[in-house]
């Protein structure tokens, strides 16, 4: 059992925040603007986010993926709020790349920058994709002061990339191709004409 998964919820509302501190699940307290509070934050927050694109219609193998990694980030949480007891390891890690390179594999080769959009899944999927990178600064802050366990900022760099690839997959899934920057003087051209 994971140290602190044995007291479950009994009343939603403590009033042990009121002062602005929060519990850890080792019985420490800290500020709620500690780096820790706002990596374990970003990373509820990525979560989230995950949930709002699994609300969509979604491939089964992708639907697949994204819930093993909701997991993951459940379990990426836990780790956070009990300092010292890593439960990421190389494993998750080396998963993510398999994954990565499994659904690259099907995409054509990038020739030009590509802009978050196209179908509404591909779009939210970009939107976790930005939350990530987020969440990736906030861990790689905590990790100037404390120590992280060497597979948290890999697994979160890799989910990154994913996410991009998922948007790719999920816009070529829906009929649709990626939607490609224009640089700004092919725009003002194009703008012009009548």
């Amino acid at each position: 059992m994971t140290p602190g998964m044995g007291h479950r919820l009994t009343r939603i509302y403590t009033r042990t925040g009121d002062r602005g501190t929060t519990g850890l699940a080792d019985g420490s307290r800290v500020a709620k603007d500690a780096a820790r509070i706002d990596a374990m934050g970003a990373i509820d927050e990525l979560n989230a986010t995950l949930g709002v694109l699994l609300a969509e219609n979604l491939p089964d193998d992708v639907r697949a993926v994204l819930t093993g990694v909701q997991h993951d980030l459940f379990d990426l949480g836990g780790e956070l709020s009990v300092p010292g007891h890593p439960v990421m390891g190389e494993a998750h890690v080396v998963r993510l790349e398999g994954l990565l390179e499994r659904f690259n594999a099907a995409l054509p080769p990038l020739k030009d920058f590509v802009l978050p959009g196209g179908s509404r899944a591909a779009s939210l999927a970009h939107v976790v994709r930005t939350v990530c990178r987020r969440a990736e600064r906030g861990l790689v802050a905590l990790s100037h002061t404390e120590k992280l366990a060497p597979a948290v900022l890999p697994y979160v760099n890799r989910l990154s990339d994913l996410m991009f690839v998922l948007a790719r997959t999920l816009n070529r899934r829906a009929g649709g191709s990626d939607v490609l920057w224009q640089p700004g003087t092919d725009r003002q051209q194009e703008q012009r004409e009548p």
